[in-house]
């Protein structure tokens, strides 16, 4: 049984983010991996490029950083070399720079480190639903997954409170700059020039910048240490310092890609309860092995971070396909996840799936998400809470969907909650 099956007819328009206000388009990415899985795709108002669909391929190639490379951007989008540079976080670098840039950052989101929070998440998620549930009904995506990831963002930066729902509101118009619910310069529909050296070609880029700065001259100023932004301030071993571009660009990952796969995640997750009872039945009756599989089984049904782009340095073959040199090539993990060779029964939630090879992380190569231990943490602790606090949760309303090929998820989840009745 399906939860979430839209009904495209096997040949959407990847390229064309009203594709994606219905939901993914499952049927097309299941027809590409049986019959064209190495698949060219014209560009809309960017250039062609080539459609990965299956797992096995993706995991494959994830790996190959010398013949599929991040430097020239992750993103459909075409883009000089100039804009590149000015705007490029180290996602869009390979190694060795990448991996300096990872050991410097990577061990404050390492899992003890974020094992050390999870007091803090469990009080930061309590809060946010004894408030959400004083209402039977209300939009969860607003009141409970937009939450979450925005308070802890600030627990983690050392952000005043005050400036959080700005901050995510501007990551917001970075993001999903190709909805007009959450920008006035849409990527495909206006004209994005002037803020082609911004960080996806968004004016709130300059905002997050300006920001950036502020904080940077403020932690150099106070000489503080130990938090995430204090780390990437120190020098490494060979004394060098981040550059000011480097550190407002990687702010600006942050705030953004901080938000996006745990907000999206639960939206998901909670969509599907409401839409299945008996999962919400299976959570409360389960012990602690089910909260172990649980959240990676939500985090690969959400899928959130729908495609990274690589562009080819060679030429090459794959699947009977040229590849050439300069071709970009987009890894779809929301197909990889839902492959049919790879996971059992992919379009059922499965709460005890293990293993559980998704790719919603990037696994398999060295861009796998950073902040994954937090999602996983803020995933499992949020629905914990949750489940505790109810007894039956409904659909209220139609559910709305991000207009982006990029990030995929649920922006609108009008949810009646029922909630448990304290025992005496």
């Amino acid at each position: 049984m399906t939860i979430w099956h839209p009904s495209d007819d096997g040949h959407a328009d990847l390229s064309d983010h009203d594709t994606f206000t219905r939901g993914v388009p499952h049927n097309t990415f299941a027809r590409l991996r049986r019959e064209d899985p190495m698949a060219w795709c014209e560009g809309g108002q960017f250039r062609g490029y080539w459609s990965m669909t299956r797992h096995e391929d993706i995991m494959q190639h994830n790996r190959n950083t010398e013949l599929l490379s991040s430097a020239r951007g992750i993103r459909m989008e075409d883009q000089t070399y100039e804009e590149y540079v000015a705007r490029r976080t180290f996602q869009e670098t390979d190694p060795p720079e990448h991996t300096r840039t990872r050991i410097r950052v990577g061990k404050a989101f390492s899992k003890p480190v974020i094992d050390r929070q999870s007091e803090v998440v469990r009080g930061l998620c309590c809060r946010i639903l004894d408030t959400a549930l004083e209402q039977e009904e209300f939009d969860a995506a607003a009141l409970i997954s937009r939450q979450l990831p925005m308070r802890m963002l600030g627990q983690i930066l050392g952000i005043p409170k005050q400036d959080l729902d700005w901050l995510v509101t501007k990551g917001d118009e970075l993001i999903a700059n190709t909805d007009p619910e959450y920008t006035d310069h849409i990527l495909d529909r206006d004209d994005t020039q002037a803020y082609r050296f911004m960080p996806f070609r968004s004016p709130a880029g300059a905002d997050l910048f300006r920001y950036a700065k502020r904080l940077m001259e403020e932690r150099r100023t106070r000489g503080e240490g130990g938090g995430v932004l204090d780390l990437i301030l120190e020098p490494d071993d060979g004394d060098n310092v981040i550059s000011d571009v480097e550190f407002r660009n990687f702010f600006c990952l942050l705030v953004a890609a901080g938000n996006d796969t745990t907000r999206y995640t639960i939206s998901a997750a909670i969509h599907a309860l409401a839409c299945r009872p008996e999962l919400l039945e299976q959570l409360k009756r389960g012990d602690d092995a089910i909260w172990r599989t649980a959240p990676d089984e939500f985090i690969r049904w959400a899928s959130p971070t729908m495609h990274f782009r690589r562009t080819a340095t060679r030429d090459f073959e794959l699947h009977g396909k040229r590849i050439r040199e300069g071709d970009k090539v987009v890894y779809w993990f929301v197909s990889a996840n839902r492959d049919e060779t790879r996971f059992d029964r992919p379009f059922d939630i499965d709460l005890s799936r293990s293993p559980n090879p998704h790719l919603a992380f990037g696994q398999g190569g060295p861009h796998i998400c950073l902040g994954m231990w937090l999602a996983r943490m803020e995933t499992r602790i949020l629905l914990q809470e949750l489940v505790r606090r109810t007894a039956r949760l409904e659909l209220a309303g139609d559910i709305e969907y991000l207009r982006s090929n990029f990030v995929g998820g649920i922006k609108r989840l009008p949810v009646r909650v029922i909630p448990e009745t304290p025992s005496t």
